[in-house]
C-alpha cells in the first residue's frame, strides 16, 4: 500500500538522456533502468537520478510475456546488483508514449510490479526498487521499500540553473492570503504553492544572512532552517537585521535572533534553529532534505560542505558575500558584492579555485593550535550593509526567478562580481573539472558516500 511520497531529483543532462532515449521520434515504448542515490530522511525519501542505463530495443528491452514489452531478465539482475553494490536504487522506466501533461501506469504495469518487486527487493537486500513511467511532460512512480511500504511521486525536479518541476497531478489555482496578494500577481497561486511547500537553508546569519532571512520569510517560503553558531556582538550591530543593544546585552545567539525577526513577518513558517558550525556532520546532516541553500558563512570549512552538499544531494545553492580591501597606504582598492551560483553538474567552487586548501588545513585546527602556530587573531574584515544588501537582494532574486521558473530566456551560468568603486559588473564563466572529486564523483550519490565533514 502506498503511505506517502517520494520525490525524484535529476540534473538536467540526465532528464534530456532518459527523454531522448524514451521518446526517439518512432511513437514507440522503450525502456531503461535508472541508478539513484537515497536520502532517507525521518518521514520523507528522495531519489537522485545517478546514471541513466538505456535498455537496447529488441536486446534488454523486448516482447513481453504478460505486457506489450518488458525488459530482459539478464538486465534486469545486471543492474541490481551494481546498484546493491553501489548502495543505489533501482528504478525501472517505461514511457507511455500518447500521453503528454497526465500519465499513469496501466493495470498491467502495476500487476507485473505485484509480481517481480518483491524478489527484486530480496537481491537488492535493502535498496529501494520501483518504476517510473514518463509521459512527454508527467511522470509517475511506484517505489517498494525493503519494510514493505510503497511511495508514489511527490515532485519530480530537473536541477539546472532554473528548476522545472513534472508530476503526474495537474495544479490549479488556489487562493492566496492577501499578504501575498501583490507578489502573486507576478508569479501566480501555485508560485506562492511552491514557496510555501519549499524547505530552503541560510548558512551563516550575519550581515548578508540576516537580510536573507528577512528576504525570504516576507517572501513566504514555509521551512526555513537557519544555521549559525555565534552570539551577536557590538561590532554586527550595524549590518544584522533584527539585532539590537539589548541583544547584545544578553549575549544573544544569533539564530534566536533570526528567527524572532523571522517570526514577526512569517507567522505560519516552520522556522529551525540550528546553533552549531555547518562543517559538523550532525549540522551538515539537516541539509540533505533541503530544495535550496544560501551560503552567507565566510570559512572555507563551510564553503567546502555546502559545495558537496549541493552536487551529492542535487541541491541547488548560492555563495555569496561582500569583500573591502585596502592597499598598503590605506586607500580603498576595492569594494565588491559577489553572488556565485553552485549547480548539481555544474563548475564547482572547488573547480574555480574557491576552496583554499592553506586556510582549510587552518580552519582545521583548534584555537590553542591556531594560536601556537602563530595564525594568532586577525584583524577583522570591513563590512558595509548596503554592500551586504546587494549579494543578499541578487541572490534572492535569481533563487525567485530560478527556483520558480520566471526566466523567459537561456540564462548563461555565471558568477557575479559588483566592484562598486570601479563601477562596473563582473561576470565570470565557471569552469569545471572532468574528474573533479566533489562535483563529479559525489554527483548524486546522496547517503552513499560520506560528506566532507567533521565528528559531531
Amino acid at each position: 500500500m502506498t503511505v506517502a511520497d517520494c520525490d525524484i531529483l535529476v540534473t538536467p543532462k540526465d532528464h534530456q538522456r532518459i527523454m531522448e532515449h524514451l521518446f526517439p521520434g518512432d511513437r514507440g515504448e522503450h525502456g531503461a533502468i535508472l541508478r539513484a542515490g537515497i536520502v532517507r530522511g525521518e518521514t520523507s525519501m528522495r531519489l537522485l537520478i545517478q546514471d541513466v542505463r538505456p535498455a537496447e530495443f529488441g536486446t534488454d528491452y523486448v516482447p513481453g510475456r504478460y505486457g506489450y514489452r518488458a525488459l530482459t531478465p539478464t538486465f534486469i539482475h545486471r543492474e541490481i546488483l551494481q546498484c546493491r553494490a553501489a548502495g543505489l536504487a533501482y528504478l525501472a522506466v517505461h514511457n507511455h508514449s500518447g500521453s503528454d501533461r497526465r500519465v499513469k501506469f496501466s493495470k498491467i504495469d502495476l500487476e507485473s510490479h505485484e509480481r517481480g518487486y518483491p524478489a527484486l527487493l530480496d537481491i537488492g537486500r535493502g535498496i529501494p526498487v520501483g518504476a517510473l513511467v514518463y509521459g512527454r511532460r508527467s511522470v509517475a512512480a511506484d517505489i517498494w521499500l525493503p519494510d514493505g511500504s510503497r511511495r508514489s511521486l511527490g515532485t519530480y525536479r530537473v536541477i539546472g540553473r532554473e528548476i522545472t518541476r513534472l508530476d503526474s497531478r495537474l495544479h490549479g489555482n488556489r487562493d492566496s492570503d492577501s499578504e501575498h496578494d501583490r507578489q502573486v500577481r507576478m508569479f501566480g497561486a501555485d508560485g506562492q504553492r511552491i514557496l510555501r511547500a519549499s524547505k530552503v537553508a541560510v548558512v551563516g546569519l550575519g550581515g548578508v544572512g540576516s537580510l536573507v532571512v528577512e528576504y525570504l520569510a516576507r517572501l513566504g517560503v514555509g521551512n526555513l532552517v537557519l544555521i549559525d553558531p555565534d552570539e551577536i556582538e557590538s561590532s554586527n550591530l550595524s549590518r544584522v537585521v533584527g539585532a539590537t543593544r539589548v541583544d547584545v546585552e544578553a549575549r544573544q545567539l544569533k539564530t534566536q535572533i533570526a528567527v524572532r525577526h523571522a517570526r514577526e513577518m512569517a507567522v505560519n513558517a516552520n522556522l529551525q534553529p540550528v546553533v552549531g558550525d555547518v562543517s559538523r556532520d550532525s549540522v551538515a546532516q539537516t541539509l540533505r532534505d533541503c530544495d535550496f541553500i544560501f551560503l552567507a558563512a565566510d570559512s572555507m570549512r563551510a564553503r567546502l560542505v555546502v559545495n558537496a552538499l549541493a552536487h551529492q544531494y542535487l541541491i541547488p545553492a548560492i555563495q555569496m558575500g561582500a569583500r573591502i580591501q585596502r592597499d598598503a597606504h590605506g586607500n580603498l582598492e576595492d569594494a565588491m558584492s559577489a553572488i556565485r551560483h553552485i549547480r548539481p553538474g555544474t563548475g564547482c567552487l572547488w573547480c574555480n579555485g574557491l576552496i583554499d586548501p592553506t586556510q582549510l588545513a587552518i580552519e582545521a585546527k583548534s584555537d590553542i593550535e591556531r594560536k601556537e602556530q602563530a595564525y594568532g587573531v586577525q584583524e577583522p574584515n570591513p563590512s558595509v550593509i548596503t554592500l551586504n544588501a546587494v549579494a543578499a537582494a541578487h541572490a534572492v532574486n535569481d533563487f525567485l526567478f530560478d527556483f520558480l521558473g520566471l526566466r523567459t530566456g537561456d540564462i548563461e551560468e555565471a558568477y557575479h562580481h559588483f566592484h562598486f568603486n570601479r563601477g562596473r559588473m563582473q561576470r565570470v564563466i565557471p569552469r569545471r573539472n572532468s574528474d573533479c572529486k566533489e562535483c563529479v564523483h559525489r554527483l548524486a550519490m546522496g547517503d552513499a558516500v560520506e560528506l566532507p565533514v567533521a565528528v559531531g
